[in-house]
This record gives structure tokens, sequence and C-alpha cells, in this order.
């Protein structure tokens, strides 16, 4: 079925399943681009009923879930939309919703710099309703007299743009308005502060909290009045960032003191074979284009799939589910996802609904693929392969699928490719005799490969590791910026979500931070500094942009000694001396994210996030126990064996919670099992030197019911159970607090740093 009917079928299910008071009353006509004003009543924050209340829209009910996620988000409050009627309050995602929270923030902000100018940007992607969002926001905040930046005529820029800006310019913040690889369905806000990195949990909190301020108000005087400025609202600035060319010129400065040096951008000049930028969603296009441009590189690319597209080409989408049943199912576009279908083969959805066999016909072998998310801050790296190669790519652990002739498409993971990325920036910086300048660490997170904290021992850098989500990257690069500003002479000293202290040395540098998921950064070798002198080592957001330019001097230097992708890979283990080279994430999801009633989505999420938490206390409570000394490593064992009777848990050495998930070290692997921090999903990880064993723990321990037997009940009593999460929700606290950058942004004079 081709992609423009399978969107046609998912435009009638969301028809067939919004109820007909739904789809006649649109509480805010966002089309009126003339001031308006919404009447938040009592009424709204009660269910619907057609007789006792026509204007109920469950407002307390969406308040209480979008709270809920609002604790545990690791990358913006996501969650489902109506795609065809977003004023639909039943969806976690809509218009109301959108405006509530916009009002809160600007509530809050007006709080913290009483009589200051305040300047915020608002940015999106391609998904559905992106485009009335922003226009939400922004006139939103002009009401609260807060002055919004944005691209002229309101277009598309990534993720990293939005971010990079929000700490370049020292806005207050911003608004970015993706749901980053996720299902087409799904959208989010996510919130970006000063620094341009998303929000922590406590500061989400800011803004939830005046929410529930203002329903209690509405409680008592059964209404409040919210504005909404009219469309071209004077404080709606889209001239300013044409100023600046949407940004990309201060970009191009950044990325040339990083990745886009002379070195790199000279083997990138010097490519025989054309790259391919596979743009998922078309946001990409925009930006990156220009950006090649300005390096004089853009010849040697090619790029699919230029035209943006809110249903993603029809990437990742099928008109049946894994099981075979009728209905329309989407993988979302994570091209690293594997499925089983109803026969038990293993097959990459996302990639198959890419065409490559066609696409790919008439390049060469070796031709390598970009391929980056709607939101351009994710990148996985592929690379044609003759088939015959095969067995060499199982030994290494390298994922492919099959071609039409007689070729496969190598998929690396995040944890192989991005490797092979800083290995290659390490060698860049000794060549050019920087790498002495400073000392070196890595960010990543703990699901992310064994091999990276392996590698990075053999090269004398330091490793810090953090629980997932790019924040938790961004929230110690802000500590190590702080050390250094605060003691340039002396070391700077990190505690990791695993409790160690780690020395960095003095004024270090990071050779790179990221996470298994996709994302990275490097940063540059001076400190960032805004217009109004703040520093940074990095910026706060993983860019695909940046990821782009260092793969492709990557390829540029491996085609330019005739090796591929899969060989350097193989050397580099071997080089490096590294034992656990093989890696996988087992996504484990409970219920059907593309579920069009938003009714039996509800109940099956709310069912599956059930499961998911029964799951993850199991390993959590233990955690915790071993922590507070209640149990032994070897009470730990016995627990383990005899839940799962197929797996041998001798050599397990250590059992720990990691911030958002519990993490098992033995001597020749890890498991991290870790719900979802947005979804009723699990994740499983594993890295090890076997990936026969970490496949099967991680799926064995990843799709556990969570029921406790009798070792567990007699050692763990049922009380320290119940309140697992809550204890794990204090340590983490414990952890992000610890040499927190508590300095306090101060809004600087914009009519002299920006001239506005």
């Amino acid at each position: 079925m081709n992609s423009r009917t399978l969107e046609q079928e998912l435009y009638n299910s969301v028809r067939e399943n919004t109820p007909d008071y739904i789809k006649n009353n649109k509480y805010i006509d966002i089309e009126n681009k003339n001031e308006i004003t919404f009447m938040l009543k009592k009424e709204h924050l009660l269910p619907y009923d057609e007789k006792t209340n026509p204007q109920g829209l469950n407002l307390d009910s969406w308040l209480q879930n979008y709270e809920k996620e609002a604790a545990v988000s690791t990358a913006g409050i996501r969650g489902p939309q109506n795609i065809l009627f977003p004023y639909d309050a039943r969806f976690p995602i809509n218009i109301i919703g959108i405006m509530l929270a916009t009002y809160a923030k600007a509530l809050v902000a007006k709080e913290k710099y009483p009589g200051k100018k305040l300047l915020k940007l608002v940015g999106r992607e391609v998904r559905y309703n992106s485009d009335k969002f922003l226009d939400l926001i922004a006139r939103v905040q002009a009401a609260q007299g807060i002055e919004t930046l944005t691209t002229y005529q309101r277009q598309t820029m990534p993720i990293w743009l939005a971010s990079f800006l929000a700490f370049k310019l020292d806005l207050l913040g911003g608004e970015y308005i993706t749901s980053s690889h996720g299902i087409s369905v799904k959208n989010a806000t996510k919130d970006l502060n000063s620094q341009g990195s998303q929000y922590l949990p406590e500061e989400s909190m800011e803004f939830v909290n005046k929410i529930k301020e203002i329903f209690e108000k509405v409680r008592e005087d059964g209404k409040y009045e919210i504005k909404i400025a009219k469309s071209d609202d004077k404080l709606i600035n889209e001239e300013f960032m044409k100023t600046i060319n949407n940004g990309i010129s201060l970009y191009k400065e950044y990325l040339e003191n990083g990745v886009a040096n002379k070195e790199n951008l000279e083997l990138i000049r010097n490519l025989k074979e054309k790259i391919i930028i596979e743009n998922v969603g078309g946001s990409a296009y925009k930006t990156l284009s220009k950006i090649l441009d300005e390096f004089k590189i853009s010849d040697k690319f090619v790029w699919m799939n230029t035209q943006e597209d809110p249903f993603f080409h029809g990437i990742g989408k099928y008109d049946t589910d894994p099981n075979g049943n009728k209905c329309f199912y989407d993988y979302s576009v994570d091209a690293t996802v594997t499925a089983m279908d109803k026969n038990g083969r293993i097959f990459f959805p996302v990639i198959d609904t890419l065409n490559y066999g066609e696409k790919l016909k008439n390049y060469p072998s070796g031709t390598v693929v970009f391929i980056t998310d709607p939101d351009h801050d994710r990148l996985t790296v592929c690379q044609v392969e003759d088939e015959k190669n095969i067995d060499f790519l199982d030994k290494t652990g390298i994922n492919y699928s099959k071609l039409n002739d007689n070729r496969v498409l190598c998929i690396y993971t995040a944890n192989q490719s991005f490797l092979l990325i800083m290995d290659f920036w390490t060698q860049q910086l000794k060549n050019s005799k920087r790498w002495e300048n400073h000392s070196r660490f890595i960010i990543k997170t703990t699901a992310s490969a064994k091999a990276w904290d392996e590698w990075a021992k053999h090269n004398n850098v330091k490793v810090v590791n953090v629980p997932v989500g790019f924040k938790e990257i961004a929230n110690i690069m802000k500590k190590v910026e702080k050390q250094i500003m605060d003691n340039p002479e002396k070391d700077v000293i990190i505690t990791d979500v695993f409790g160690k202290d780690i020395n960095l040395g003095k004024n270090p540098r990071m050779v790179f931070g990221g996470e298994e998921s996709g994302g990275m950064i490097i940063g540059s070798e001076e400190l960032i500094k805004s217009k109004a002198g703040r520093c940074a080592i990095a910026m706060r957001e993983k860019s695909a942009s940046e990821a782009i330019i260092v793969a492709s001097a990557l390829a540029a230097m491996l085609e330019k000694e005739n090796k591929t992708l899969s060989v350097a890979l193989d050397e580099l283990f071997k080089n490096n001396e590294i034992i656990a080279k093989y890696d996988i994430r087992e996504d484990i999801s409970y219920y059907n994210e593309s579920e069009p009633d938003i009714v039996k989505l509800t109940k099956a999420k709310k069912d599956g996030e059930a499961l998911r938490t029964k799951n993850d206390l199991f390993y959590l409570a233990l955690s915790l126990a071993y922590f507070d000394g209640k149990v032994s490593i070897e009470n730990i064992k016995n627990i383990l064996s005899s839940t799962f009777d197929n797996l041998n848990f001798d050599n397990l050495i250590d059992i720990k919670f990691v911030g958002d998930g519990t993490f098992l070290q033995f001597t020749d692997k890890f498991i991290e099992i870790r719900p979802s921090g947005t979804d009723a999903k699990t994740k499983a990880y594993g890295a090890g030197s076997s990936k026969e064993d970490i496949e099967n723990f991680a799926r064995t321990l990843g799709h556990y019911s969570g029921e406790l037997n009798e070792q567990f009940l007699a050692i763990i009593p049922e009380d320290y159970y119940n309140s697992a999460k809550e204890k794990s929700l204090y340590q983490y606290s414990k952890f992000t607090e610890k040499d927190e950058d508590t300095r306090i942004f101060e809004i600087p004079d914009y009519k002299q740093t920006l001239n506005i």
C-alpha cells in the first residue's frame, strides 16, 4: 500500500473514532488570527456529559497525567494527539493543554524576572499541528509581554539549532515542538531553559504547579480569562532570525572550532563517492543543506526525501501489526528498531519501508547512508556491502538487511558508529598536536556500550556515566563548567551516577557526549561563549548535523584507506583490546501506540504502564535493598537464579539503581532494565563478549512479569518493595543536585548584545 493511501486510512480511522461533540466544538479558534480570549470554566475541569456537562473537557484528569509525565520525562512531555481535531482534550497533547502550559510558564518567568525584558524562542519540526502549536505558543507569550523569536514565516528548524540559539543569544529559554523519532501521531513540547538544555523535572514542576493554582482559582471563581494575542503581534519577531541567517552563520562558527576543522573539511572535499542523507520527515534539509553549502561540501552528498511530510513519507508505517492483524501500525522512524513477525522472522521494519533495494541499486558497494530523524538530532549510520561479507559481519556483531542485488545494507548501532567517531576524533586531535592541550573525558549514558568505557580506559580518557536522556549529559557539562569558571587552577571532580568521583583534571575538554539511542555532541576546543559572555564546553542538545560532519570525515578517511566501516570497527576492537564488542537493546511495548480510539488507547496504555511498573519494581527493590545493605550480593544471585532458572548469575558482581533503571554488572557484561519515562514500555540493554548471551539475558529480564517469588518475599519486606519508587526518586535527586550549577541566569541588556 502506498504512503498516501495508508495516510488516508489513518485519517479515516481518526474521523471514525472522534465523537461529534469534539468535531463540532473548537473551544479555541486558532484559525482566527485576531486577538482572542479563552475563558477557562469550572465545567472544563470535569468530564464531558452530554446532558449534565456538555462543556466538559476533563482537564483535571489531563493535568494529573501531564504532571506524571513531567516528573519523569526524559525528552519533553510527549503523548499522542488527535491529528485532525487538535483541540481534542482527551489526548495528552492538545491545543488547550499547550495553551495552559505556555501560559503557566509565562507566569513563572514573569515572577522570576519582574520588570525585565523577556526573550524566548519557539521552533518546530514537521509533525501534525506543529505549525498551529507554534503559532499559539508565540501568541500566548506575546499576550504576557514576552517577545518570541521564530524563523521567518515560522518555518521548521532542527531542535539542536533552537537549543544552540537559546544559549548563544542568552535567551530566557525556548519551546520546541517535536516527539523526536516517535510515531507520527505523537507530539510534544520540549522545554528549553536558558542554557538550551531540556527542563529537568523540577523545572517542569514549577509550571505544572502554576497550572494547579489556576485550576484552584477556577474552582473558586467559576472562570479564568486567558488572553491570546493576534498572530502578527509585534512581540512575535520573525525579522531578527532573518538578520542572523536563522542562526546558521553562528552555528558555522561553532562547528569551525570543533568538528568542521580544516583537516576534516579537506577530507570530505576529496570524497570520490557520494554520501546519501536520508532526511526522514524533511526537517533537516532546510538547515543542513545550507550548512553544507557554507562549507562548500554540498556536492559530496545526495539527499533523499527533501520534502517536509508529517506522515514521514510512510517510513515505518504498515497496514498490519506484527501479528498480521489488519490495522494501521507505526513502528516509529528509528532505523535501528528490529521486530519479529508472526513467523518468528526478525526484520528491520523502518529500513524495509525505505525501499533501499530499489533506491540504492545504482550506488556502488561502500556507499555510506546517514539516516536522520524528524527533529534532526539523531543519526543512524549505514553502509552498502557485498553479501559475501555476511560471516564477517556476524562475527563482528554488525546488523544488516538484505538488498535486491547480492548486497546488504549494514545498519550500525549508535554504540558502534559513535565508537568509531570518538576514536577518529581522538586521532584527529592527536595528529594536529591538540590532544595534550587538555585532559580529556566523555559523558555517556549507562545504557550505552561497555565498549565505550573499555576504549576510554585504553586511551586514558575519563568516563562520566549518567542516566538516559540528553538533559543528563547537559547537566554534567554545566557542573564541569562551573568548576572550571570558579576554580580554573583546580582539578574538576565529578560524581557519576554510579557514585564514583571522577577526576577530570584541570580545564578538561569533552571528547564526546552521547547515548546509544543515536544522539551525540562533541563541542569545541575553545570554550564556547554566548553573546553576553557565558561559557560552555559543548552545546546542550544532540545534533545530527555535527554528527554528519564528523562521520563524513571518517567515511572519507576510510575511503582513502580503501576500508569499510565494518573493517575499521573490527580493527578498533582489536587495537583497543575491547572485550565487550556486542550490544543489544530490546524494546518491549505493552500496547499498540497507533490505536486510533483514544478510549481504548488510554486503557491499553494504563494497563501497559502497570506491567511496566511491575517489571521495574522487581529490579528496583533489589538494587535499592543492596545499596541500603539489607541484602548481600549472594542474596541477589539466589533471588535472580530462582526467578530465571535458564540464566546463570554466578558472575554477577554488582546491582545498582542508575537514576532511571537498574544496572546489573557481571564480569563479562552488563544488563540494564529501564522503564520508559514517556510511555508504557520497558527497555532492556546489554553489552558483553557474547551476543547470544546478552540477547538471552536482555530479552528474558526485559519481558519478565515482575512476579515476586518466595525467595524475594523472604528477604525483601513488602513495605520496602512498595516504597522503592519513592526511594529511587530521592536517590536520583541527590545525584542531580550534587555539585549542581546553581548560578541564577541574569537577563542581559538585549539592546546591547543583540540590538533588539
